[in-house]
């Protein structure tokens, strides 16, 4: 066995959209394995959008990662040391490791995985973005059969996922994506009945009109993953009543651009529609996550639910991987194989 690890940490602190220089890579000591603890060997990275947002210093619903520290993040892998009862070498488990090729962590913060599922899915459909698309839908977008969604980002793991059960429980479902090969991965893999591409308006009144006659009936949920021009052009079209679930604003987390003259008629829109926007935090729902399981699983494992992984080789390669997610690049869940 290795003594010695590998991790990615914060450099400094980004300016608007990070850059290479960001990170480092180092290379340290294995730490010592106390009692409860588990050694577990890093398999797969998770790379998620609201990691941009631990990079800055400004308080947030979760600490910032310090100057120094290894990047945060989900991954999976395997135990290869084990104080800790229910725990053996070879068992394959998903905690918050960090951008690194190994962990320590104690017992009650490791889960086991089950075998007949591949790893990754830990990462994506059966983890934190597929609990949050689960979760947010049912308790915030609160779907009705013959009503109409809209999705930005919808191919990521959470939109997808999100119109896929929208879909299932009987709405009409747009996708906005960035291009047309996203378009087309929209409808035909993940099974949208119209998908807009959002880079082929310059502005939000001409994407106005192209989702106006995707959803001819108005928006009734829009579920927020992108802010930007998207909400700008969704806004009017929403409909008396309508929901909107604020998971993200990746449009944003370079910086915001001044927009204090649009948030009178923004808010206008909000109490003549008498809209409800809930703003959600994945982290406070963790009881609900068996549950979640429990439904989606089995759906997962029966090929029911469709989901895209796209693998970076190498932690040395996390930082550019993670750079490309928040420019939409990536075409599924972004993941990095150590």
């Amino acid at each position: 066995m290795t003594d010695q690890m590998r991790r990615i940490t914060l450099a400094r602190r980004p300016k608007g959209m990070p850059v290479p220089d960001d990170f480092a890579l180092e290379t340290d000591p294995l730490p010592e394995l106390g009692p409860g603890e588990v050694l577990v060997a890093v398999t797969y990275l998770s790379l998620d959008p609201y990691m941009r947002g631990r990079m800055d210093d400004a308080k947030s619903y979760a600490p910032s990662v310090g100057l120094g520290e290894v990047m945060t993040g989900q991954g999976v892998g395997r135990v290869v040391a084990s104080r800790a009862d229910g725990f053996a070498e070879g068992d394959m488990v998903t905690g918050i490791t960090g951008w690194a090729s190994h962990a320590v962590l104690p017992g009650d913060q490791l889960r086991k995985l089950d075998d007949r599922l591949p790893p990754t899915t830990a990462l994506g459909v059966l983890g934190m973005p597929g609990f949050t698309a689960w979760t947010g839908l049912r308790k915030y977008g609160r779907p009705q059969k013959r009503e109409t969604l809209v999705v930005g980002a919808a191919t990521g793991p959470v939109g997808s996922l999100v119109g896929q059960l929208a879909k299932s429980a009987g709405l009409r479902t747009v996708a906005v994506a960035g291009g047309p090969e996203k378009c087309r991965l929209a409808t035909e893999t993940f099974g949208f009945d119209a998908a807009v591409d959002h880079r082929a308006h310059d502005d939000a009144r001409s994407l106005r009109k192209a989702l106006a006659e995707a959803a001819p009936d108005g928006v009734d949920i829009y579920w927020e993953n992108v802010g930007g021009k998207l909400l700008e052009a969704v806004l009017p079209l929403m409909n008396t009543h309508g929901r909107i679930p604020v998971c993200g604003t990746i449009a944003w987390y370079g910086g915001v651009e001044d927009s204090a003259d649009r948030l009178p008629a923004t808010w206008r829109a909000v109490l003549v529609k008498r809209l409800s926007i809930d703003g959600f935090i994945i982290f406070d729902h963790w009881d609900d996550y068996p549950k979640f399981l429990q439904e989606m699983a089995p759906k997962v494992a029966a090929g029911e639910i469709a989901f895209l992984e796209d693998v970076a080789e190498g932690l040395e390669n996390a930082p550019e991987a993670f750079i490309g997610l928040l420019q939409g690049r990536n075409r599924g869940k972004q993941i990095v194989a150590i």
